[in-house]
């Protein structure tokens, strides 16, 4: 077979690699990966386990209270006393609780997954749901006639 010489270099032209004027004249593929996620901090991340288990350990000690101080409550006169605003005060208090509870460790999880400081949260949620076993327990004084 006889190929003429123009025809011959058009052929090895397109079997060339093009030069590519820039990166964004490229064939488009898979785009550039994400840059890796710093470490968490440790301190923080200790700092926060800590508090959050601190407060459920809190938490589980007041309901245990709670229910105790509702269960020995023999001798409640009514003109001095309601076992009904005991209830009321002591189960207020714990929901309170759980619920402060709860939303600190959604907010300190998501605080620790962006990778920005989680603590002063999770010590918020212990100083708060600490607060509102305390007005429980002030409630239920009131409540008694203590």
């Amino acid at each position: 077979m006889i190929v003429h010489p123009a025809a011959k270099s058009a052929r090895n032209q397109l079997n060339r690699p093009y030069p590519i004027a820039s990166r964004g004249m490229a064939h488009p593929g898979y785009p550039q990966p994400r840059p890796a996620k710093p470490p968490i901090a440790t301190t923080d991340l200790t700092i926060s386990i800590g508090a959050l288990v601190l407060t459920v350990l809190f938490g589980v000690v007041a309901a245990t209270m709670g229910l105790f101080s509702l269960a020995f409550l023999d001798n409640c006169p009514p003109e001095s006393c309601s076992a009904q605003g005991a209830a009321t005060a002591v189960g207020t208090a714990l929901l309170a609780a759980f619920a402060i509870g709860a939303i600190g460790l959604v907010v300190t999880v998501i605080q620790l997954h962006r990778r920005k400081p989680g603590w002063p949260f999770a010590v918020a949620t212990f100083v708060l749901c600490a607060v509102a076993v305390v007005l429980g327990g002030v409630g239920y004084a009131m409540a008694v006639g203590a």
